[in-house]
């Protein structure tokens, strides 16, 4: 009997246990029935919201685990397991909520009564641990050891992962059914099925349902799990060849390139974590349970061995890329993100790279490398959503010391990243900056905290009013020996612009944008233009006419390019007559627009 094949129970119990599995399933969509019901009459608010944000993910993911863990497991080692379980999902769902007090989403956003759901990374994240978690437990249950051996944690987790697929598909399948019943009934003038499904009492139930059967079929018919285990494993492993001559030709080919093309693509790090993802799969679909070494052609085991010493270059360099952006801009969420993903690549690439070398038998020591990195993962999974390693904590200090040390310019520093992605963190940070009277910059950095504390939608483009000192900072004056007329910095660009926000420039009505403006009359009537243009995009002209300020128009001009950018900074730009003059039609002047396509040219730096 094959390790899959033991997990299956007798024909006598499996009725006892489908049984129990659909009353578990139907049980556990009647609770989260409840659960959204109480929400949306408002008897779950924001005030309780780390009460419900618990409750909610132990309803839905413990359920799943107990369906698939019953059969397998003896009653107490299934509890020993599912409430422990219960309780790491009730704090992780607290902490999520509770991190949250004081950010954008709960203060000032629409709908701020309501009840709080979990975020949508630890519903992700959680499901992954969880599963990782329930493989390895199911695995040391049929050893009948803490740590069980690598081919039982194979067996458990490509048999759950094939069950979990199987189920979603089916539970897919099954609402479409239900859905093109609705619209067949509805095109007669019956809309009784479409509106049922539109209920929750009926849709959330036949959700769980659905799913419950699905992985209780998957579990009783193990030809199921083998066959869809083989093709699949069979037809990755022949990939493998393949991404071995490409990755392996990237790391050949980086010596003659250099490194500056990769860094340019401002994606370095999580292309070169995809391309070592990308390989450690392939290993292990080659690898299965190292015992089909022998059946392996021998193409695929020699790119197998190849594969294993790549992985340990892509992860350096993906190391090295990243400690470049933190040596300059410091942690943010998305570098810690990328940090703790590399810590696991780089567990196997150095594990790769050692079963690569030192196997007695193809790659057999990749079977406690596999083991080692799967606890690892669980440990950065269970850190990072708690206070441990919280990378929105880690993030708003990093940014913090680099603004207390000089290292980033109050006037250029991200505000707005401490408002919107540091959490409760980060707003507890902006109140201390805008309440500070003393230190460098403390005017400045206490009038631009007080700006980002008013905003509270990231996404929001409504525009906003700001005085004329904040204004004054978004704007940088590159032409030499000129100054943004105080005309233009105390005009009221939120009346100005109103809802055409997307048409101006972000650093007239957003205290966290910047631009570069430019000093220059036009159109040689004595009164200067100014000309205004953020990081990329066109540069806008704005003419001054009776008493306010206008859009005249825009300058295109090529993004990223380096030779106009370096001119632009260095304020090397100057007005010129056009070529061609304007028609006159009707008594009103229309202007030749260029065709000509823009390009990036090899201006001299010494030339405007």
């Amino acid at each position: 009997m094959s390790r899959v094949e033991s997990y299956v129970p007798k024909s006598s119990v499996s009725r006892s246990v489908a049984g129990s599995r659909l009353l578990i399933g139907a049980l556990q969509g009647l609770a989260l029935c409840l659960i959204y019901q109480a929400a949306e009459s408002k008897l779950w608010v924001a005030g309780n919201s780390a009460l419900f944000a618990p409750l909610l993910l132990v309803m839905t993911l413990v359920p799943v685990l107990l369906i698939s863990a019953l059969g397998h497991m003896p009653a107490r080692t299934l509890w020993r397991w599912l409430v422990p379980a219960a309780a790491v999902l009730a704090l992780l769902g607290f902490y999520d909520i509770w991190r949250g007090i004081g950010a954008p989403y709960w203060d000032t956003q629409k709908f701020a009564e309501d009840a709080r759901y979990p975020s949508p990374q630890l519903w992700l994240h959680a499901a992954a641990g969880f599963f990782i978690a329930h493989a390895m437990v199911g695995a040391a249950v049929l050893d009948g050891r803490r740590i069980a051996g690598y081919r039982s944690y194979f067996e458990s987790a490509t048999k759950l992962l094939i069950q979990v697929a199987f189920a979603a598909v089916f539970t897919g399948i099954t609402w479409l059914v239900l859905l093109l019943g609705a619209a067949l009934f509805d095109m007669i003038k019956l809309a009784f099925l479409k509106n049922v499904l539109d209920e929750a009492w009926f849709a959330i139930p036949v959700t769980t349902f659905a799913f419950a059967y699905a992985l209780h079929i998957t579990d009783v018919r193990p030809a199921i799990v083998h066959g869809v285990r083989s093709l699949v494993l069979v037809l990755l492993s022949w990939i493998l060849p393949v991404s071995v001559l490409l990755i392996g030709g990237f790391l050949l080919a980086l010596p003659f390139t250099g490194l500056e093309p990769l860094w340019a693509t401002k994606a370095a790090t999580v292309l070169l974590l995809a391309a070592s993802a990308v390989l450690a799969i392939l290993i292990n679909a080659a690898f299965q349970d190292g015992s089909v070494t022998e059946e392996i052609a021998s193409l695929i085991r020699f790119s197998a061995r190849i594969a294993a010493a790549l992985i340990l270059p892509l992860a350096l360099i993906a190391t090295y890329a990243l400690s470049l952006r933190v040596g300059q801009y410091g942690w943010t969420v998305d570098r810690l993100v990328a940090a703790f993903c590399l810590a696991v690549a780089l567990c196997c690439g150095v594990g790769y790279l050692w079963a690569a070398l030192r196997s007695p038998q193809w790659l057999s020591r990749i079977a406690p490398v596999n083991t080692f990195t799967a606890f690892v993962l669980l440990f950065l999974l269970l850190a990072i959503f708690s206070p441990l390693l919280d990378p929105a904590r880690i993030s708003v200090n990093s940014q913090m010391a680099y603004l207390k040390n000089g290292k980033i310019d109050a006037v250029r520093f991200d505000y707005d990243y401490l408002r919107f992605q540091g959490q409760r963190y980060g707003t507890s940070a902006l109140k201390g900056l805008a309440s500070a009277s003393s230190g460098k910059d403390a005017a400045i950095i206490a009038l631009k905290a007080k700006a980002a504390l008013q905003k509270d939608a990231l996404w929001n483009v409504k525009p906003k009013k700001i005085d004329r000192k904040l204004l004054a900072l978004n704007l940088s004056v590159r032409t030499p020996d000129n100054l943004v007329p105080q005309s233009f910095l105390a005009q009221n660009w939120q009346e100005t612009i109103k809802d055409k926000a997307w048409q101006y420039p972000g650093c007239l009505h957003d205290s966290g944008k910047f631009c570069d403006a430019f000093i220059l009359d036009m159109d040689a009537d004595g009164i200067a233009e100014v000309l205004i243009r953020e990081a990329v995009g066109p540069i806008f002209v704005f003419r001054l006419r009776k008493d306010s300020w206008v859009k005249y128009g825009s300058i295109s001009v090529p993004n990223d390019c380096g030779p106009i950018n370096d001119a632009l900074r260095l304020g090397r730009i100057a007005a010129e007559p056009a070529q061609m003059a304007d028609a006159i039609i009707a008594g009103r002047r229309f202007r030749l627009v260029n065709d000509t396509p823009l390009t990036c040219p090899p201006v001299a730096a010494d030339k405007r």
